[in-house]
């Protein structure tokens, strides 16, 4: 065990690691949190071939793969070798799904059925990707309208295969020199590397182990086929919370972890980004993924806003309650909350943005514009809860939204005979510096203020 946090705060993690290990009969399990871009906890529990696991034990961590194969695709995307409105079959013809957009692929909106034909997939040696692909016919399709949520297993086989057809190598190794290589993720495999755990099922009902078969999943390989370390993994988080390196701009991680779709029907509380799972918890916005493959369970989740991160990992096919990564985060929460950095004033501003801070009105109601520490300029109403984005500067004296409401949308200033600004004007919203100014290019005019009706 290492840690930086208070003893107080280690015994509680601590506890909570143990009674999910015994409580649920987990045959060895590993965990951590990290904030601020490094592990300030690690602890295991159980055995691997008869000592305790470290962080550099590796385990499979199933669907986390898909992140990978996500980040894979989106790299193509910015450098425009595709767009995520192309429909599959410009790049990979030949399927029932090749008018489907590679966007919706990537979100789990396609239609496309959760496993591909043939027996279980994650129990058997898998196929090759001409005879996987030709078993993607009309019966591949789920009868639910498309844009809905489905969970696709087959869909990310199609995506890895769609990267190999483009790269032109195996989506695997793409993988290790676009992504593993670069962000020095040595010990994550597509196959298992010493040391590393076996995979069990445990009986529901005595304390006896089954292992678990560890086949190459070939043309289902980018759905589920990595083993890791929580070493990696925690570099993994970073990523996933914006700290992408060379690998792919911190904008493209951010529009990964946008929601696009919601997988858990009224509560609104999951759902999933490009290639990353979502979840809301006590005001948190993760983002990350689950992972499940006979013999394992591994979770990661990323909080970007707290720069904070936890991870698990552990050989059972079933057992580890959904809530564990989450208590973690509230146990840290409860124990050690951020302190947050020493103010400072910015080294440099930009006069243009400067002159625009301050209170602005659209109509009758109040927002105020604000220049935030990175440069950009942050929109937001007065009070309460409204329309409110981020603009990054174009360098010619627009903005253009990140975010929120005015995503995309392009914010100009408009200036009197003066000079000096007198309006705003955001994809023809006028927000003028006092309610309805009637010298701003109102749309509609404007009437004189008086007390009464009309």
């Amino acid at each position: 065990m290492h840690s930086t946090l208070l003893p107080t705060t280690q015994r509680a993690l601590v506890r909570r690691l143990a009674v999910e290990q015994n409580r649920n009969r987990i045959p060895s399990l590993v965990a951590g949190l990290v904030r601020d871009g490094s592990t300030i906890w690690f602890d295991g529990r159980g055995e691997v071939a008869g000592r305790p696991p470290t962080s550099d034990t590796q385990y499979r961590v199933g669907s986390i793969t898909k992140m990978f194969v996500a980040v894979l695709v989106m790299r193509l995307r910015d450098e425009d070798r595709l767009d995520l409105a192309d429909p599959l079959d410009h790049h990979l013809p030949g399927t029932a799904i090749g008018n489907r957009p590679i966007g919706e692929i990537l979100a789990h909106s396609s239609g496309l059925r959760a496993e591909p034909a043939g027996p279980w997939w994650e129990r058997t040696p898998g196929h090759e990707a001409p005879e996987f692909l030709a078993a993607i016919d009309n019966d591949a399709v789920r009868p639910n309208p498309r844009h809905v949520f489905h969970y696709s297993n087959t869909g990310f086989g199609v995506l890895g295969e769609l990267v190999s057809r483009i790269r032109g190598e195996p989506w695997h190794r793409a993988a290790q020199r676009e992504i593993l290589d670069p962000l020095e993720m040595g010990r994550t495999t597509t196959a298992p590397a010493a040391p590393h755990a076996q995979g069990y099922a445990v009986h529901p009902w005595a304390d006896v182990l089954l292992a678990e078969p560890a086949e190459d999943a070939r043309a289902m390989a980018p759905a589920g086929q990595y083993w890791s370390t929580f070493d990696d993994m925690a570099r993994w988080v970073r990523f996933a919370a914006g700290d992408s390196g060379d690998v792919l701009h911190p904008a493209t991680v951010e529009e990964m972890r946008a929601p696009g779709a919601v997988d858990d029907g009224g509560e609104w509380r999951a759902g999933y980004g490009l290639g990353m799972q979502l979840t809301r918890n006590r005001g948190r916005r993760l983002a990350g993924h689950t992972g499940s493959m006979p013999g394992f369970l591994a979770t990661l989740w990323a909080d970007p806003d707290e720069s904070t991160g936890v991870i698990f990992m552990a050989n059972t096919t079933a057992g580890v309650a959904g809530s564990f990564t989450t208590d973690l985060l509230d146990l840290l929460d409860e124990h050690e909350p951020p302190i947050p950095e020493t103010w400072r004033p910015a080294e440099h501003i930009d006069e243009r943005a400067l002159e625009i801070t301050g209170q602005w009105y659209w109509g009758p109601s109040p927002f105020v514009l604000r220049v935030l520490p990175d440069g950009m300029l942050d929109l937001a109403p007065l009070r309460g809860r409204g329309r409110a984005s981020r603009f990054r500067d174009n360098g010619d004296g627009t903005w253009t939204g990140l975010d929120g409401y005015y995503r995309g949308e392009r914010l100009a200033v408009g200036r009197g005979a003066d000079g000096k600004p007198s309006h705003l004007d955001l994809n023809t919203f006028i927000f003028t510096r006092t309610p309805y100014d009637p010298e701003a290019p109102i749309p509609g005019g404007t009437t004189p203020w008086h007390p009464g009706p009309a």
